[in-house]
């Protein structure tokens, strides 16, 4: 199961669609906390650049001219038609050593159709792990408008897809997993299921080998200002998602003179810790789960419990599926958590859980092969493998056994139904990973940068809405601009709301800041 908190609206709208709405690997993680971690990275805050300057880098590196041409599919992806355009950009592999070995970036553009071009605006969707070259197409009729002043541009950021992407484990492996209790109930249990950790961590090593130490969040940032340099932009236009809003928000603080329109929408906590994220994705996913249970006219309290005891029982004994394969505990949760993504995906979430009370776990397990990309022919993509190299690298803290048995009562507390997976995902993801983390919570303090839109979401599950305001307040004052909506999903824009995103677009396209605090209802 993958990290809940950071993966994107889109990535899960489209999962949900693979899932038929009418991660690949066997343990996976959120992030939470009692306390919410202050302790910032030093070698982030060292490396600061607050002029914007880019002087010690090589012309090799500024100077590259980018070959821009046709897409080629993928095993992954088919090539997108129209008139998509992709290239490969070169960066340093270590960014401490700008003069030494350089990686291939992955890249894709569709350029502007009007006259009165901005530059270029790119776009993260999150993750992290999600691929933007695969993403940027299927997105583009959601930022149409965009494109008459901007070239749309995203890219798969390193260790993702096409940009050096990790595979820790082969689907063999990822389908035996499967069985391993990510809410361990026994010695043997639990050893099982850090003992999977270990064999993951080592399949990664092993894998990504030099790589493995320079897929930070600050490494992706630092190629984000060199990708501005080599597309001719004075500065940095961009769209966050989710994960791309902890990215937006350490590039303005690795360098604020170079920030332009920046739109951050499904924000990540950047106060929160691995543990406390973990605690904001169990109430954000309890929030969602009790306004899902409204809306069907049950009682939240009355219907968290009742999910709560099929998944004990499930727990016990796995359901049988039309596909010959057992619905797990933790598979259960995977599909429960899917269309809790988005309120369209509520019908499939009733229909699901009423065959599985009546003894049938097909549809739960449609849905969370949909969230684990896993295929007909059962297949298992990757963005699961690449989420956790990059997540492990970037978080210092490493719960151990004894700390997360103490914080179980508290996750159960917040969540009945998600509060125990995302309580020993803590101490899971990242157990005995073979590189050390490099900080608590991310810096994220842009002072002197423009003004940043900070969109949230009172109804999201992934990244509450707590978060948003959090985010602004990190940025620095007149830095953080908050624009609410009262809806519900991962992400506003493009989720339905005329005022939402005509505000988004007024402010990319004609650079018309809101007030501070509105709200879109």
């Amino acid at each position: 199961m993958a990290r809940l908190a950071r993966w994107t609206a889109l990535g899960a709208a489209a999962a949900l669609l693979v899932a038929g709405c009418s991660s690949g690997s066997s343990s996976g993680n959120g992030k939470n906390s009692k306390g919410t971690g202050r302790a910032k990275a030093s070698a982030t805050a060292s490396s600061r650049d607050p002029s914007g300057t880019a002087s010690a880098l090589p012309s090799s590196l500024t100077s590259q001219k980018l070959d821009w041409g046709r897409c080629k599919a993928t095993a992954d992806s088919p090539a997108p038609g129209g008139d998509w355009q992709c290239a490969t950009l070169k960066v340093p592999l270590d960014w401490a050593k700008p003069d030494g070995r350089t990686i291939g970036l992955a890249m894709i553009r569709a350029k502007a159709r009007g006259q009165d071009r901005i530059g270029s605006l790119l776009f993260n969707f999150g993750g992290p792990g999600g691929s933007g070259v695969s993403m940027m197409p299927s997105y583009a009729s959601t930022v149409s408008q965009l494109r008459q002043r901007y070239d749309l541009v995203s890219w798969d950021p390193r260790g993702v897809a096409a940009s050096g992407g990790v595979r820790c484990r082969g689907d063999k492996e990822i389908r035996a997993a499967e069985a391993i209790d990510a809410t361990p109930d026994t010695p043997a249990e639990e050893q099982a299921y850090f003992q999977d950790s270990t064999d993951f961590g080592k399949g990664c090593e092993k894998a990504a080998g030099d790589l493995m130490a320079h897929v930070s969040t600050t490494d992706t940032a630092r190629d984000m200002d060199l990708m501005r340099q080599v597309l001719g932009d004075t500065k940095m236009h961009y769209f966050g998602i989710s994960y791309g809003t902890e990215l937006g928000g350490v590039y303005a603080h690795l360098f604020p003179k170079n920030v332009g329109r920046l739109i951050l929408d499904a924000v990540v906590d950047p106060s929160a810790d691995t543990v406390g994220h973990a605690e904001n994705q169990a109430r954000g996913f309890q929030r969602a789960l009790n306004d899902y249970l409204e809306s069907i006219g049950q009682d939240p309290q009355k219907g968290t419990q009742k999910i709560a005891d099929l998944l004990k029982r499930i727990d016990a004994n796995p359901l049988p599926t039309s596909s010959g394969r057992k619905l797990t505990q933790t598979l259960a949760i995977t599909g429960i958590v899917l269309p809790l993504y988005s309120e369209a995906g509520w019908p499939s979430l009733t229909s699901a859980l009423k065959d599985a009370e009546q003894g049938d776990g097909s549809e739960l397990l449609t849905l969370a092969d949909g969230y684990n990309e896993r295929d007909g022919s059962g297949h298992y993509g990757t963005t699961t493998h690449s989420q956790r190299v990059i997540s492990c690298l970037d978080d210092k803290q490493r719960p151990t056994l004894e700390e997360t048995k103490k914080l179980l009562p508290e996750f159960e507390k917040i969540s009945p139904v998600f509060g125990d997976f995302l309580g020993w995902d803590t101490a899971g993801w990242c157990h005995d990973w073979p590189v050390a983390g490099q900080y608590d919570t991310p810096e994220v303090s842009a002072p002197g940068a423009s003004p940043v839109l900070v969109v949230g979401n009172t109804g999201d599950p992934a990244t509450p809405y707590e978060g948003a305001r959090r985010m602004a307040d990190e940025l620095g004052k007149d830095v953080g601009v908050v624009l609410t909506w009262k809806g519900e999903g991962h992400g506003a824009y493009g989720s339905g709301s005329d005022c939402v995103d005509s505000t988004v677009n007024t402010y990319l396209l004609k650079g018309t800041m809101p007030k501070d605090g509105k709200v879109c209802s």
